[in-house]
């Protein structure tokens, strides 16, 4: 049976904003790191895809919080690979500040041949025992459906620099939240997070241009964002905020 792997993280001063909250980004990045860890030590991590010349895509994250971090100086993050359907594979998260669970989250990936960018089945990975069909559980978290903007009420373009990109050479996923909630006032930034979902859809890559736009409604924040030179949607995220 697989086991949660647990990780403690020190905060620093870096990776907090203005408020000694823990920025978006951060969190993101903290995710990625523990799952490419973890992957890794259960056998189908970075060392896997790159010998059968694959490569992880995140497609999805929902993430509801008890309390956003703010105010703390260190905290503890576990994950749990749930395993795979088809086409898919799950992994879920849970954050803690001593005994106190902060947030918890869900995600879903998928596998990419390299050379023809589709979908790789998981029928076709080599057997291992840490990495077994999803089982679902009563207590699974649910995707809320993200809506399509039918106003934008504010609009920014970012360039995709050299520093966004990945080691798959498209821009990384941490850059995406950075880039939609840059349309957001100083004041509205201010408050916490309560849930967050994100769906990824497409990659863009160095020197590409990302238009980002938000539609605002009472406590909820929809945002998407394009690539500027064919209108494609890159990723959808909402948000709740307390």
């Amino acid at each position: 049976m697989v086991k949660k792997f647990s990780k403690n993280i020190n905060l620093n001063y870096s990776e907090l904003d203005c408020n000694l909250a823990l920025k978006p980004s951060m969190l993101f990045q903290e995710l990625q790191d523990i799952a490419s860890q973890n992957a890794d030590d259960l056998g189908f991590g970075f060392s896997f895809v790159k010998e059968n010349n694959l490569a992880w895509y995140l497609l999805k994250y929902h993430m509801e919080f008890n309390s956003y971090p703010k105010n703390i100086e260190k905290m503890t993050l576990e994950t749990l690979s749930r395993g795979y359907s088809r086409m898919f594979a799950f992994r879920d998260f849970w954050l803690y500040n001593n005994e106190n669970l902060l947030g918890k989250m869900t995600s879903t990936w998928a596998l990419i041949n390299k050379s023809t960018g589709e979908i790789f089945p998981f029928k076709n990975v080599p057997q291992n025992d840490n990495f077994t069909p999803f089982e679902k559980q009563t207590d699974d978290m649910s995707y809320n459906k993200i809506p399509l903007i039918e106003n934008v009420m504010r609009e920014k373009t970012f360039e995709v620099r050299f520093e966004d990109i990945d080691v798959n050479k498209h821009a990384n996923n941490c850059n995406y939240i950075i880039w939609a909630l840059e349309t957001l006032t100083f004041e509205e930034r201010t408050r916490k997070i309560k849930t967050l979902d994100v769906n990824y859809k497409k990659e863009i890559t160095y020197g590409e241009t990302v238009v980002s736009q938000v539609e605002i409604k009472e406590n909820q924040t929809n945002h998407v964002l394009k690539n500027a030179k064919t209108d494609d949607v890159l990723c959808s995220i909402l948000v709740e905020w307390e």
